[in-house]
Protein backbone atom coordinates (compact mmCIF):
# COMPACT_ATOMS: atom_id res chain seq x y z
CA UNK A 1 0.00 0.00 0.00
CA UNK A 2 1.10 3.22 -1.44
CA UNK A 3 2.06 6.37 1.89
CA UNK A 4 2.01 9.70 0.75
CA UNK A 5 4.81 11.74 2.99
CA UNK A 6 5.46 13.85 1.10
CA UNK A 7 2.34 16.19 2.08
CA UNK A 8 2.70 18.67 5.13
CA UNK A 9 2.39 16.56 8.33
CA UNK A 10 -0.46 18.27 10.28
CA UNK A 11 -1.26 17.45 13.85
CA UNK A 12 -4.63 16.33 15.47
CA UNK A 13 -5.46 18.50 18.14
CA UNK A 14 -7.31 16.49 21.09
CA UNK A 15 -8.86 17.30 24.36
CA UNK A 16 -8.43 15.67 27.91
CA UNK A 17 -9.54 17.94 30.82
CA UNK A 18 -12.39 15.55 32.68
CA UNK A 19 -11.87 13.52 35.70
CA UNK A 20 -10.63 9.95 34.86
CA UNK A 21 -13.16 7.48 35.48
CA UNK A 22 -11.95 4.54 33.03
CA UNK A 23 -11.65 1.10 34.75
CA UNK A 24 -8.46 0.36 36.32
CA UNK A 25 -5.86 -1.31 34.24
CA UNK A 26 -3.42 -2.77 36.78
CA UNK A 27 -6.21 -5.19 38.64
CA UNK A 28 -8.62 -8.16 37.35
CA UNK A 29 -11.88 -6.64 36.00
CA UNK A 30 -14.67 -6.44 38.44
CA UNK A 31 -17.43 -8.48 38.40
CA UNK A 32 -20.71 -6.66 36.85
CA UNK A 33 -23.63 -6.88 37.87
CA UNK A 34 -26.09 -9.68 35.64
CA UNK A 35 -22.30 -10.25 34.24
CA UNK A 36 -20.05 -13.31 34.12
CA UNK A 37 -17.27 -13.19 36.07
CA UNK A 38 -14.27 -11.88 34.82
CA UNK A 39 -11.48 -14.63 34.21
CA UNK A 40 -8.86 -15.11 36.86
CA UNK A 41 -5.87 -13.17 35.87
CA UNK A 42 -3.57 -15.83 36.56
CA UNK A 43 -4.87 -18.08 34.00
CA UNK A 44 -3.51 -15.65 31.64
CA UNK A 45 0.03 -16.79 30.43
CA UNK A 46 2.71 -13.58 30.56
CA UNK A 47 4.59 -15.45 27.26
CA UNK A 48 4.38 -18.35 25.12
CA UNK A 49 0.63 -20.02 24.16
CA UNK A 50 -2.03 -20.47 24.65
CA UNK A 51 -2.61 -17.06 26.27
CA UNK A 52 -5.52 -18.67 28.23
CA UNK A 53 -6.15 -22.23 29.02
CA UNK A 54 -9.99 -21.86 28.59
CA UNK A 55 -10.93 -20.46 25.37
CA UNK A 56 -12.67 -17.50 26.08
CA UNK A 57 -14.27 -14.82 23.28
CA UNK A 58 -13.72 -10.77 22.18
CA UNK A 59 -16.47 -8.98 20.40
CA UNK A 60 -13.68 -6.41 17.62
CA UNK A 61 -15.04 -3.34 15.50
CA UNK A 62 -13.04 -3.04 12.77
CA UNK A 63 -12.98 -1.05 9.56
CA UNK A 64 -13.25 -3.50 6.43
CA UNK A 65 -11.63 -2.07 3.35
CA UNK A 66 -13.58 -2.02 -0.28
CA UNK A 67 -10.43 -4.28 -1.24
CA UNK A 68 -10.29 -6.81 2.30
CA UNK A 69 -12.48 -10.27 2.67
CA UNK A 70 -14.09 -11.22 5.60
CA UNK A 71 -11.91 -11.37 8.99
CA UNK A 72 -13.47 -14.63 9.89
CA UNK A 73 -11.71 -15.91 6.19
CA UNK A 74 -8.41 -14.33 6.92
CA UNK A 75 -5.88 -17.26 8.04
CA UNK A 76 -4.24 -15.26 10.74
CA UNK A 77 -7.55 -15.10 12.93
CA UNK A 78 -8.48 -18.83 11.66
CA UNK A 79 -4.48 -19.71 13.13
CA UNK A 80 -3.99 -17.47 15.63
CA UNK A 81 -7.66 -18.57 17.59
CA UNK A 82 -6.03 -21.99 17.61
CA UNK A 83 -2.67 -20.86 18.90
CA UNK A 84 -3.61 -18.26 21.35
CA UNK A 85 -7.28 -20.12 22.23
CA UNK A 86 -9.14 -16.63 21.61
CA UNK A 87 -11.75 -16.38 19.46
CA UNK A 88 -12.79 -13.28 18.03
CA UNK A 89 -16.16 -12.12 16.74
CA UNK A 90 -15.92 -9.12 14.05
CA UNK A 91 -18.23 -6.56 14.11
CA UNK A 92 -17.16 -5.15 10.46
CA UNK A 93 -18.45 -1.99 8.99
CA UNK A 94 -16.91 -0.70 5.89
CA UNK A 95 -14.90 2.07 5.24
CA UNK A 96 -17.06 4.76 4.02
CA UNK A 97 -19.94 5.60 6.87
CA UNK A 98 -16.94 3.80 9.34
CA UNK A 99 -16.95 7.30 11.65
CA UNK A 100 -20.53 7.17 11.48
CA UNK A 101 -21.18 3.93 12.74
CA UNK A 102 -18.32 4.01 15.32
CA UNK A 103 -19.65 7.46 16.58
CA UNK A 104 -22.78 5.86 17.30
CA UNK A 105 -21.21 2.92 19.23
CA UNK A 106 -20.02 5.24 21.34
CA UNK A 107 -23.02 7.79 22.03
CA UNK A 108 -25.22 4.67 22.72
CA UNK A 109 -22.58 3.14 24.71
CA UNK A 110 -23.46 -0.28 23.08
CA UNK A 111 -19.63 -1.17 23.18
CA UNK A 112 -17.81 -4.22 21.86
CA UNK A 113 -14.75 -4.98 23.80
CA UNK A 114 -12.17 -3.73 21.59
CA UNK A 115 -12.17 -1.07 19.14
CA UNK A 116 -9.51 -2.98 16.12
CA UNK A 117 -8.01 -0.90 12.96
CA UNK A 118 -10.60 1.87 14.57
CA UNK A 119 -9.06 4.58 13.51
CA UNK A 120 -9.22 6.54 17.04
CA UNK A 121 -8.49 10.39 17.03
CA UNK A 122 -6.23 11.54 19.76
CA UNK A 123 -9.56 13.61 20.64
CA UNK A 124 -12.12 10.45 20.71
CA UNK A 125 -8.81 8.94 22.67
CA UNK A 126 -8.93 11.18 25.57
CA UNK A 127 -12.61 11.95 25.19
CA UNK A 128 -13.82 8.35 25.61
CA UNK A 129 -10.98 7.57 28.25
CA UNK A 130 -11.43 9.99 30.21
CA UNK A 131 -14.77 9.58 29.85
CA UNK A 132 -14.75 5.81 31.03
CA UNK A 133 -15.46 3.79 28.18
CA UNK A 134 -11.68 3.01 27.32
CA UNK A 135 -9.77 2.29 29.84
CA UNK A 136 -6.06 3.15 30.00
CA UNK A 137 -3.45 0.60 28.82
CA UNK A 138 -0.06 1.82 30.31
CA UNK A 139 -0.41 -0.85 33.19
CA UNK A 140 -1.30 -3.64 30.85
CA UNK A 141 1.48 -2.78 28.54
CA UNK A 142 4.33 -2.98 31.49
CA UNK A 143 2.66 -6.15 32.72
CA UNK A 144 1.43 -8.17 29.42
CA UNK A 145 2.91 -6.60 26.65
CA UNK A 146 6.81 -7.10 26.29
CA UNK A 147 6.78 -6.85 22.38
CA UNK A 148 5.50 -3.56 22.34
CA UNK A 149 7.59 -2.69 25.63
CA UNK A 150 10.71 -3.35 23.76
CA UNK A 151 9.73 -0.93 20.40
CA UNK A 152 8.43 2.16 22.89
CA UNK A 153 11.89 1.09 24.72
CA UNK A 154 14.13 1.14 21.46
CA UNK A 155 12.11 4.77 19.79
CA UNK A 156 10.71 7.04 22.90
CA UNK A 157 8.60 8.37 20.20
CA UNK A 158 6.13 5.85 20.32
CA UNK A 159 5.01 6.33 24.54
CA UNK A 160 4.96 10.21 23.30
CA UNK A 161 2.83 10.05 20.68
CA UNK A 162 -0.38 8.27 22.58
CA UNK A 163 0.43 9.66 26.19
CA UNK A 164 -1.85 12.03 27.23
CA UNK A 165 -0.79 15.23 29.87
CA UNK A 166 -1.92 13.28 32.66
CA UNK A 167 0.08 9.95 31.65
CA UNK A 168 -2.10 7.85 30.56
CA UNK A 169 -2.16 5.83 26.91
CA UNK A 170 -5.47 5.09 25.41
CA UNK A 171 -5.16 3.94 22.10
CA UNK A 172 -2.18 2.00 20.55
CA UNK A 173 -0.81 2.97 17.09
CA UNK A 174 0.82 0.91 14.20
CA UNK A 175 4.49 1.14 14.38
CA UNK A 176 6.57 1.17 11.57
CA UNK A 177 10.72 0.48 11.96
CA UNK A 178 11.71 0.37 8.50
CA UNK A 179 12.99 3.16 6.90
CA UNK A 180 11.75 2.69 3.58
CA UNK A 181 8.35 2.53 4.41
CA UNK A 182 8.68 6.54 5.77
CA UNK A 183 10.14 8.05 3.80
CA UNK A 184 9.38 9.36 -0.24
CA UNK A 185 12.27 8.05 -2.74
CA UNK A 186 13.71 10.63 -4.76
CA UNK A 187 13.29 9.25 -7.86
CA UNK A 188 15.94 10.21 -10.92
CA UNK A 189 16.01 9.55 -14.55
CA UNK A 190 19.41 8.05 -15.15
CA UNK A 191 18.60 6.87 -18.27
CA UNK A 192 18.49 10.45 -19.36
CA UNK A 193 21.53 11.25 -16.98
CA UNK A 194 23.48 8.84 -19.05
CA UNK A 195 22.37 10.05 -22.42
CA UNK A 196 23.38 13.60 -21.79
CA UNK A 197 26.31 12.77 -19.46
CA UNK A 198 25.47 14.36 -16.12
CA UNK A 199 25.96 13.14 -12.56
CA UNK A 200 23.29 12.77 -9.88
CA UNK A 201 23.00 16.36 -8.55
CA UNK A 202 24.46 16.59 -5.15
CA UNK A 203 23.63 20.70 -4.69
CA UNK A 204 20.51 22.52 -5.37
CA UNK A 205 22.09 24.09 -7.88
CA UNK A 206 22.96 21.50 -9.28
CA UNK A 207 19.35 19.66 -9.48
CA UNK A 208 18.53 23.49 -11.21
CA UNK A 209 21.01 22.86 -14.43
CA UNK A 210 20.42 18.64 -14.54
CA UNK A 211 16.45 19.85 -14.94
CA UNK A 212 17.53 22.70 -17.40
CA UNK A 213 18.97 19.93 -18.96
CA UNK A 214 16.09 17.43 -18.77
CA UNK A 215 13.79 20.60 -20.47
CA UNK A 216 15.90 22.00 -23.77
CA UNK A 217 18.27 18.45 -24.41
CA UNK A 218 15.98 16.50 -25.60
CA UNK A 219 16.47 12.59 -23.39
CA UNK A 220 14.04 11.07 -24.81
CA UNK A 221 14.79 11.54 -27.94
CA UNK A 222 11.68 12.67 -30.07
CA UNK A 223 12.37 15.63 -31.32
CA UNK A 224 9.83 17.49 -29.21
CA UNK A 225 10.16 19.49 -26.12
CA UNK A 226 7.62 17.03 -24.36
CA UNK A 227 9.10 16.12 -21.30
CA UNK A 228 8.53 16.84 -17.62
CA UNK A 229 12.06 17.87 -15.72
CA UNK A 230 10.32 17.22 -12.39
CA UNK A 231 6.65 16.56 -10.75
CA UNK A 232 4.98 15.88 -7.42
CA UNK A 233 1.96 15.44 -5.79
CA UNK A 234 -0.65 18.44 -6.26
CA UNK A 235 -0.85 21.43 -3.99
CA UNK A 236 2.42 21.95 -1.32
CA UNK A 237 3.67 18.62 -1.12
CA UNK A 238 6.74 19.74 -2.87
CA UNK A 239 7.43 22.45 0.11
CA UNK A 240 8.50 18.99 2.73
CA UNK A 241 10.01 17.10 -0.35
CA UNK A 242 12.20 19.99 -0.60
CA UNK A 243 12.44 21.57 2.78
CA UNK A 244 15.38 19.82 3.94
CA UNK A 245 17.72 21.46 1.68
CA UNK A 246 16.95 24.91 3.51
CA UNK A 247 17.21 23.53 6.88
CA UNK A 248 13.84 22.98 7.64
CA UNK A 249 11.95 20.11 9.74
CA UNK A 250 8.58 19.06 10.43
CA UNK A 251 8.76 18.24 14.45
CA UNK A 252 5.93 17.17 15.97
CA UNK A 253 3.18 17.45 13.01
CA UNK A 254 3.75 20.54 11.92
CA UNK A 255 6.00 22.83 10.43
CA UNK A 256 8.89 22.36 13.76
CA UNK A 257 12.01 22.72 14.13
CA UNK A 258 13.75 21.73 17.32
CA UNK A 259 16.91 23.21 17.80
CA UNK A 260 18.45 22.89 21.52
CA UNK A 261 15.13 21.82 22.65
CA UNK A 262 13.50 24.79 21.77
CA UNK A 263 10.25 25.28 19.34
CA UNK A 264 10.89 26.78 16.13
CA UNK A 265 8.08 27.35 13.72
CA UNK A 266 9.26 28.22 10.52
CA UNK A 267 6.79 29.45 8.25
CA UNK A 268 8.09 33.25 8.58
CA UNK A 269 11.49 32.72 8.60
CA UNK A 270 15.08 33.46 5.90
CA UNK A 271 14.97 29.57 5.21
CA UNK A 272 11.64 29.56 4.11
CA UNK A 273 11.43 32.25 1.73
CA UNK A 274 14.86 31.10 0.23
CA UNK A 275 12.97 27.32 0.03
CA UNK A 276 9.67 29.20 -2.07
CA UNK A 277 12.17 31.29 -3.99
CA UNK A 278 13.98 28.26 -5.46
CA UNK A 279 10.75 26.63 -5.63
CA UNK A 280 9.53 29.52 -7.64
CA UNK A 281 12.34 29.32 -10.17
CA UNK A 282 11.52 26.33 -11.23
CA UNK A 283 7.90 26.68 -11.57
CA UNK A 284 8.50 29.64 -13.31
CA UNK A 285 11.18 28.03 -15.93
CA UNK A 286 8.63 25.30 -16.65
CA UNK A 287 11.38 22.96 -14.39
CA UNK A 288 8.37 22.41 -11.96
CA UNK A 289 5.40 20.29 -13.38
CA UNK A 290 2.83 22.97 -14.50
CA UNK A 291 0.00 20.87 -13.45
CA UNK A 292 1.55 20.65 -9.96
CA UNK A 293 -1.36 22.56 -8.13
CA UNK A 294 -4.02 21.10 -10.28
CA UNK A 295 -3.37 17.17 -11.35
CA UNK A 296 -4.75 14.02 -9.54
CA UNK A 297 -3.38 11.23 -7.91
CA UNK A 298 -4.04 9.19 -10.84
CA UNK A 299 -2.38 11.58 -12.92
CA UNK A 300 0.55 11.61 -10.63
CA UNK A 301 1.18 8.11 -10.42
CA UNK A 302 0.82 7.98 -14.34
CA UNK A 303 3.49 10.49 -14.79
CA UNK A 304 5.61 8.08 -13.19
CA UNK A 305 4.79 5.43 -14.93
CA UNK A 306 5.32 7.01 -18.44
CA UNK A 307 9.44 7.01 -18.55
CA UNK A 308 8.90 10.83 -19.74
CA UNK A 309 9.28 12.30 -16.38
CA UNK A 310 12.99 13.31 -15.04
CA UNK A 311 12.33 13.39 -11.34
CA UNK A 312 9.43 12.33 -8.83
CA UNK A 313 9.08 11.26 -5.04
CA UNK A 314 7.06 8.23 -3.96
CA UNK A 315 7.85 5.57 -1.17
CA UNK A 316 7.91 2.51 -3.46
CA UNK A 317 8.82 2.03 -7.19
CA UNK A 318 4.95 0.01 -8.05
CA UNK A 319 3.90 2.61 -10.99
CA UNK A 320 7.03 2.23 -12.81
CA UNK A 321 7.35 -2.01 -12.35
CA UNK A 322 3.56 -2.50 -13.37
CA UNK A 323 4.89 -0.11 -16.78
CA UNK A 324 8.21 -2.13 -16.78
CA UNK A 325 10.23 1.67 -16.81
CA UNK A 326 12.03 1.01 -13.29
CA UNK A 327 15.19 0.18 -15.09
CA UNK A 328 15.47 3.77 -15.76
CA UNK A 329 15.11 5.11 -12.57
CA UNK A 330 17.98 5.46 -9.26
CA UNK A 331 17.28 6.53 -5.83
CA UNK A 332 19.04 9.72 -5.45
CA UNK A 333 20.15 11.30 -1.84
CA UNK A 334 18.91 14.73 -0.82
CA UNK A 335 20.47 17.42 -2.55
CA UNK A 336 22.54 19.77 -0.52
CA UNK A 337 21.18 23.85 0.09
CA UNK A 338 22.60 26.89 0.20
CA UNK A 339 23.97 26.54 3.64
CA UNK A 340 24.99 22.97 3.54
CA UNK A 341 21.50 21.72 4.66
CA UNK A 342 20.47 17.91 3.20
CA UNK A 343 17.73 16.99 5.71
CA UNK A 344 15.47 13.66 4.71
CA UNK A 345 11.57 13.95 5.54
CA UNK A 346 10.50 10.78 7.31
CA UNK A 347 6.73 10.13 8.54
CA UNK A 348 7.26 8.95 12.17
CA UNK A 349 8.16 5.69 13.86
CA UNK A 350 4.09 5.76 15.35
CA UNK A 351 1.38 5.38 12.45
CA UNK A 352 -1.87 4.89 12.76
CA UNK A 353 -2.95 6.47 15.77
CA UNK A 354 -5.76 4.73 17.77
CA UNK A 355 -5.72 1.53 15.90
CA UNK A 356 -6.29 -0.57 18.89
CA UNK A 357 -8.06 0.39 22.04
CA UNK A 358 -9.90 -1.83 24.98
CA UNK A 359 -13.14 -0.69 26.25
CA UNK A 360 -14.27 -0.96 29.89
CA UNK A 361 -17.08 -3.75 28.85
CA UNK A 362 -13.70 -6.29 28.33
CA UNK A 363 -13.79 -8.76 31.48
CA UNK A 364 -10.43 -9.85 30.04
CA UNK A 365 -7.91 -6.81 29.81
CA UNK A 366 -5.41 -8.89 30.14
CA UNK A 367 -5.63 -11.48 28.23
CA UNK A 368 -6.61 -8.92 25.59
CA UNK A 369 -3.64 -7.15 25.64
CA UNK A 370 -1.32 -10.31 25.58
CA UNK A 371 -3.66 -10.88 22.61
CA UNK A 372 -2.60 -7.76 20.35
CA UNK A 373 1.49 -7.58 22.08
CA UNK A 374 2.07 -10.77 19.42
CA UNK A 375 1.65 -8.75 16.84
CA UNK A 376 4.15 -5.97 17.76
CA UNK A 377 6.80 -9.28 16.92
CA UNK A 378 7.64 -9.77 13.74
CA UNK A 379 6.42 -13.20 14.00
CA UNK A 380 3.35 -11.96 14.78
CA UNK A 381 3.45 -9.22 12.17
CA UNK A 382 4.32 -12.16 9.56
CA UNK A 383 1.09 -13.72 10.38
CA UNK A 384 -1.09 -11.13 9.65
CA UNK A 385 0.64 -9.78 6.71
CA UNK A 386 1.93 -12.97 4.99
CA UNK A 387 -0.63 -15.77 5.83
CA UNK A 388 0.51 -19.02 5.81
CA UNK A 389 3.67 -20.37 5.08
CA UNK A 390 3.66 -22.60 2.07
CA UNK A 391 0.13 -21.48 1.00
CA UNK A 392 0.45 -17.89 0.67
CA UNK A 393 4.34 -17.37 1.54
CA UNK A 394 7.75 -18.66 1.57
CA UNK A 395 10.90 -17.53 4.04
CA UNK A 396 14.26 -16.66 1.45
CA UNK A 397 16.95 -15.82 3.28
CA UNK A 398 14.42 -15.36 6.64
CA UNK A 399 12.47 -12.88 4.91
CA UNK A 400 8.77 -13.80 4.37
CA UNK A 401 7.75 -13.38 0.21
CA UNK A 402 4.56 -14.41 -1.24
CA UNK A 403 4.60 -16.94 -3.31
CA UNK A 404 4.64 -16.55 -7.15
CA UNK A 405 1.09 -19.09 -7.42
CA UNK A 406 -0.24 -17.00 -4.44
CA UNK A 407 0.75 -13.32 -6.36
CA UNK A 408 -0.97 -14.98 -9.17
CA UNK A 409 -4.42 -15.15 -7.07
CA UNK A 410 -4.41 -11.58 -6.94
CA UNK A 411 -5.70 -12.67 -2.90
CA UNK A 412 -3.41 -10.55 -1.42
CA UNK A 413 -5.82 -8.26 0.32
CA UNK A 414 -8.33 -10.98 1.22
CA UNK A 415 -5.71 -12.66 3.34
CA UNK A 416 -4.96 -9.59 5.22
CA UNK A 417 -5.92 -6.48 7.80
CA UNK A 418 -3.22 -4.64 6.72
CA UNK A 419 -4.27 -3.88 2.84
CA UNK A 420 -6.22 -0.73 3.46
CA UNK A 421 -4.38 0.16 6.01
CA UNK A 422 -4.80 1.35 9.89
CA UNK A 423 -3.82 -2.21 11.38
CA UNK A 424 -1.88 -2.32 14.75
CA UNK A 425 1.25 -4.17 14.02
CA UNK A 426 4.50 -4.07 13.72
CA UNK A 427 6.40 -3.02 10.37
CA UNK A 428 10.17 -4.07 10.39
CA UNK A 429 12.37 -4.79 7.91
CA UNK A 430 11.59 -8.64 8.20
CA UNK A 431 8.35 -8.37 6.97
CA UNK A 432 8.61 -5.69 4.03
CA UNK A 433 9.34 -7.46 1.68
CA UNK A 434 6.15 -6.45 -0.76
CA UNK A 435 6.70 -2.99 0.07
CA UNK A 436 10.65 -2.93 0.25
CA UNK A 437 11.97 -4.97 -2.92
CA UNK A 438 16.00 -4.07 -3.64
CA UNK A 439 15.19 -1.43 -5.90
CA UNK A 440 13.41 0.68 -3.12
CA UNK A 441 16.20 -0.87 -0.75
CA UNK A 442 18.48 1.26 -2.94
CA UNK A 443 17.01 3.88 -3.21
CA UNK A 444 16.22 4.07 0.73
CA UNK A 445 20.23 3.96 1.65
CA UNK A 446 21.20 7.18 -0.39
CA UNK A 447 18.86 8.69 2.36
CA UNK A 448 19.52 6.77 5.52
CA UNK A 449 22.72 9.10 6.40
CA UNK A 450 19.80 12.06 5.95
CA UNK A 451 16.92 10.38 8.23
CA UNK A 452 16.53 12.63 11.73
CA UNK A 453 17.43 10.32 14.92
CA UNK A 454 13.43 10.84 16.10
CA UNK A 455 10.91 12.17 14.28
CA UNK A 456 8.49 13.48 16.74
CA UNK A 457 4.63 13.07 15.70
CA UNK A 458 1.69 15.22 16.78
CA UNK A 459 1.38 15.52 20.45
CA UNK A 460 -1.66 14.93 22.51
CA UNK A 461 -2.92 18.27 24.13
CA UNK A 462 -5.32 19.37 26.88
CA UNK A 463 -8.58 20.78 26.31
CA UNK A 464 -7.76 24.23 27.36
CA UNK A 465 -4.39 24.12 24.39
CA UNK A 466 -6.88 22.13 22.30
CA UNK A 467 -8.86 25.08 21.77
CA UNK A 468 -6.39 27.40 21.23
CA UNK A 469 -4.44 25.58 18.89
CA UNK A 470 -7.85 24.76 16.92
CA UNK A 471 -8.45 28.58 16.59
CA UNK A 472 -4.97 29.78 16.20
CA UNK A 473 -3.90 27.08 13.11
CA UNK A 474 -7.33 27.80 11.59
CA UNK A 475 -6.53 31.21 10.53
CA UNK A 476 -2.21 30.60 9.88
CA UNK A 477 -2.82 27.17 7.99
CA UNK A 478 -5.12 28.58 5.47
CA UNK A 479 -3.12 31.57 5.22
CA UNK A 480 0.39 30.04 4.62
CA UNK A 481 -1.15 27.77 2.46
CA UNK A 482 -2.64 30.17 0.10
CA UNK A 483 0.41 32.82 -0.01
CA UNK A 484 3.04 30.22 -0.54
CA UNK A 485 0.91 28.28 -3.26
CA UNK A 486 1.20 32.06 -5.00
CA UNK A 487 4.66 32.55 -4.00
CA UNK A 488 5.86 29.50 -5.82
CA UNK A 489 3.36 30.13 -8.56
CA UNK A 490 4.38 33.42 -9.01
CA UNK A 491 0.97 35.62 -8.44
CA UNK A 492 2.32 37.00 -5.19
CA UNK A 493 6.26 39.00 -5.39
CA UNK A 494 8.59 37.95 -3.17
CA UNK A 495 8.52 42.00 -2.28
CA UNK A 496 5.83 41.33 -0.14
CA UNK A 497 7.60 38.75 2.18
CA UNK A 498 7.40 41.55 4.76
CA UNK A 499 3.64 41.50 4.67
CA UNK A 500 3.57 38.25 4.85
CA UNK A 501 5.56 37.87 7.87
CA UNK A 502 3.72 40.48 9.52
CA UNK A 503 0.56 39.03 8.74
CA UNK A 504 1.51 35.97 10.37
CA UNK A 505 2.37 37.87 13.94
CA UNK A 506 -1.05 39.35 13.84
CA UNK A 507 -2.17 35.54 13.43
CA UNK A 508 -0.41 35.43 16.50
CA UNK A 509 1.93 32.56 15.42
CA UNK A 510 4.32 33.21 18.59
CA UNK A 511 1.83 32.34 21.22
CA UNK A 512 1.21 29.05 18.91
CA UNK A 513 5.04 28.51 19.24
CA UNK A 514 4.73 28.71 22.76
CA UNK A 515 1.84 26.26 23.17
CA UNK A 516 3.68 23.87 21.26
CA UNK A 517 6.69 24.76 23.21
CA UNK A 518 5.26 23.65 26.48
CA UNK A 519 3.55 20.39 24.91
CA UNK A 520 7.40 19.35 24.12
CA UNK A 521 8.59 20.45 27.12
CA UNK A 522 5.82 18.09 28.93
CA UNK A 523 6.98 15.36 26.88
CA UNK A 524 10.76 15.54 27.48
CA UNK A 525 9.33 15.39 31.24
CA UNK A 526 7.62 12.18 30.71
CA UNK A 527 10.58 10.29 29.39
Amino acid sequence: MKRNWGTVLLSTLVVSSMTLTACSSDAPSKEKEGKTPAKDVKSVSVDGFPIVKDPIKLKMFTRIAPTNGPFKDMPVFQDYEKMSNIQVEFIEAPTDGFNEKKNLLFASNELPDVMYRSGLTPLEAIRYGTGGQLIPLEKLIDSYAPNLKKLMDAYPEIRSSMTTPEGHIYALPGIVTVNSARTDKRWMNQTWLKKLNLKEPETTDELYEVLKAFRDKDPNGNGKQDEIPMTARNGLSIVPIMAGSFGLDFQLGYNINLENDKVNIWMGNDRNKELLMYLNKLYSEKLLDPELFAQKEAQYLTKQGTGNTGFFFDQTNNPMLESKVNDQYIGIAPVKGPHGDSLQLAAPVPRDFGAFAITSVNKNPEATMRWIDYFYSDEGSTLLRFGRKGDNYELRDGIPYYTDAFLATGNQSKITPYAGGGAPHLISEKVASYINPPQVQEAQKKLDPFMPKIRYAAPMFDEQTAQQINILRNDIDKYYEEQSTKFIAGALSFDKWGEFQNTLKKMKIDELQKLYQDAYDNLKKQK
